[in-house]
């Protein structure tokens, strides 16, 4: 190869490189921001749900928890006086719920859940209540319990605000209380319809 060709073709890998080099740093700081974003968001939801558990837990109401608070709290005396892991990884935790284990009045399986997911490449935070509508027979599966959602909260993350999500996690957790309180699931399903936008429809 001659030595201009040599050159031409040396130019054009630096500017190639240069050009990866410059991606490279910035879907770098991209990463790095959004685990950032999600370890502080997570630490403040994680927190709270389990706040919740512990209210709930004080009218016998059991929840279960993800994740689960033997991986994310260091316990002096359960379940009120604890303190985060230091080794927990709040970045890596991409669903934070709460199970409802009532068994009456079709409550088994019932959840609050925040997750992250992507759309259109961007990174959004939804939170969601689903409960189930009952039960219907399938041929070859058998019975399947019939799950409907509400869309409680919803944002990208670049946008998220705390103070938005905690209104609607309260509005949520005040019907789902007294719901419990009076022992009719249907003062919570009513809230939730009046309220909130419907979601998916599942069967497990």
């Amino acid at each position: 190869m001659a030595p201009k060709e040599a050159a031409k073709e040396e130019d054009w890998f630096s500017q190639l490189d240069a050009e990866l080099e410059r991606k490279t740093q910035a879907i770098t700081r991209d990463v790095a921001d959004l685990s950032n974003q999600k370890r502080i968001v997570n630490r403040t939801l994680i927190e709270d749900f389990w706040k919740i558990w512990m209210r709930f837990g004080k009218i016998n109401v059991h929840f279960t928890m993800e994740p689960s608070y033997s991986a994310f709290a260091a316990f002096d005396e359960f379940p009120d006086l604890w303190k985060f892991k230091v080794d927990f990884n709040f970045a890596g935790v991409n669903t934070v719920q709460l199970l409802d284990r009532t068994q009456e009045q079709g409550r088994m399986g019932v959840a609050l859940k925040v997750w992250y997911y992507t759309e259109d490449s961007a990174p959004r935070l939804r939170m969601v209540f689903e409960y189930c509508e009952g039960e219907h027979y399938y041929k070859y599966a058998g019975w399947k319990r019939i799950f409907g959602q509400f869309v409680i909260f919803d944002s990208p993350l670049v946008k998220f605000e705390m103070a938005k999500f905690h209104g609607k996690l309260a509005d949520v957790v005040k019907a789902w209380y007294e719901s419990h309180l009076r022992r009719n699931r249907d003062i919570l399903i009513k809230h939730l319809r009046d309220n909130y936008e419907r979601g998916e429809t599942f069967t497990e």
